[in-house]
């Protein structure tokens, strides 16, 4: 069954009372219509996990060269090389390449301690009060400082690249809005001063490595463009901040809803990996993925036909009942994989680092705060078209 034979089944990424709980419309689209067309805005999309699986793999039919946000492919703007999340083969894999040896597990380790005095000095700046937007005051600043310490730009600098990430990001209203070309651009000249500074001051930061990095094309080595150095540096903070943020608010939010949870953590830290991916399954922080669809293909009888825009909602499919035993219920006991930092050639690279951030920041929260909940009364979501989550969340901890 198609969207179009469900009269009331209709989903929009764009409007941000269904992105604040999309969960009943999937599940309804994953019973009742799992090949689903939607005609105002043209688009198609999957949303059980066997489809999104597979055709996470299918780049040949399924695009990223034109943009992996619905918005910036519908807006046909032209995307500048180095932005990954946003190439095909065999650019991507060019690129791609060159990424791999930034994040190695040497690196990961050489950061974890980092990230835990980032983690202590903000927790302990909030001690004594019973009250704080785990956002604002934490899961913001995790990220920031973990992505500036990467690329080697000083803390006096993280927080306008973080202001300037959210302006450029965020939606205004709950409707499609056009992207200007002067978008990429825009984002990547913030790191133009920092570039020209590392330039002459090199150090054992991405940054560096970026401008020292050459790459094999047409069978010569060259060194990466200014704008590819540029638009690496700025894919790499943009992703690395959302993400990150989006996953430390719904960290807070589940084991305030499952306390009982929370407390098995307490006793037991080894559990608190395991946790980690049973909430990234259940509230994927980038829970949807758009591409381009390069010729005409088939999904459950249906004809998708080519230049059509198709949804592969990750987001969904984690929750699927069809390959997840109750996969509505929040259970840090199970086990499996999920699609939250996709698969294929564009799974995330920045998984492990995601992870880590996420272990040691909930060690250090549980290690203060055992127990706490969440005011949902002055609680909001942020919107974006690419990353879901919440942009103010205030936990009571007294």
């Amino acid at each position: 069954m198609t969207g179009a034979s469900t009269t009331d089944l209709y989903y929009d990424p764009f409007d941000f009372d269904i992105d604040d709980d999309p969960y009943p419309i999937w599940r309804r689209m994953r019973d009742e219509a799992p090949l689903y067309h939607n005609e105002k805005y043209g688009f198609y999309a999957l949303s059980r996990y066997d489809d999104v699986a597979r055709e996470l793999h299918n780049w040949e039919t399924y695009r990223s060269g034109k943009g992996t946000t619905m918005d910036i492919i519908m807006s046909d703007i032209p995307v500048p090389p180095g932005v990954i999340l946003f190439e095909d083969p065999p650019l991507h894999d060019l690129h791609r390449r060159l990424l791999s040896k930034v994040f190695t597990p040497r690196r990961m380790e050489a950061i974890e301690p980092l990230v835990r005095q980032y983690c202590v000095r903000a927790l302990d700046a909030l001690a004594g009060t019973s009250r704080f937007d785990l956002i604002a005051d934490f899961g913001a600043l995790i990220p920031m400082r973990t992505i500036g310490y990467l690329l080697g730009i000083p803390e006096e600098g993280q927080q306008q690249i973080r202001d300037n990430t959210d302006e450029s990001i965020g939606l205004k209203e709950g409707s499609f809005q056009s992207v200007s070309a002067a978008a990429f651009e825009n984002a990547y000249q913030l790191f133009a001063d920092y570039t020209d500074w590392r330039a002459e001051h090199p150090s054992d930061d991405l940054m560096t490595q970026l401008l020292n990095a050459e790459v094999e094309e047409n069978g010569a080595l060259r060194p990466l463009t200014r704008v590819e150095v540029l638009t690496y540096t700025s894919m790499i903070a943009g992703a690395g901040n959302e993400t990150t943020t989006r996953l430390i608010g719904f960290i807070g939010q589940l084991l305030d809803q499952h306390p009982d949870q929370r407390r098995e953590l307490v006793e037991d830290f080894s559990l608190i990996p395991r946790a980690i991916e049973e909430v990234l399954r259940f509230e994927a922080p980038s829970p949807v993925q758009a591409r381009h669809v390069a010729r005409d293909t088939e999904a459950h009888g249906q004809t998708v036909p080519e230049g059509s825009v198709m949804l592969l909602l990750n987001g969904s499919a984690n929750r699927d009942e069809r390959h997840f035993p109750k996969g509505e219920s929040f259970d840090i006991h199970r086990t499996g994989p999920h699609l939250s930092f996709g698969q294929g050639l564009h799974f995330c690279l920045g998984s492990s680092l995601a992870r880590m951030q996420a272990r040691v920041a909930l060690e250090e929260i549980l290690t203060r705060w055992p127990e706490w909940r969440i005011d949902y009364d002055d609680a909001a979501m942020a919107h974006t078209s690419s990353v879901r989550g919440w942009g103010r969340l205030p936990m009571v901890t007294g």
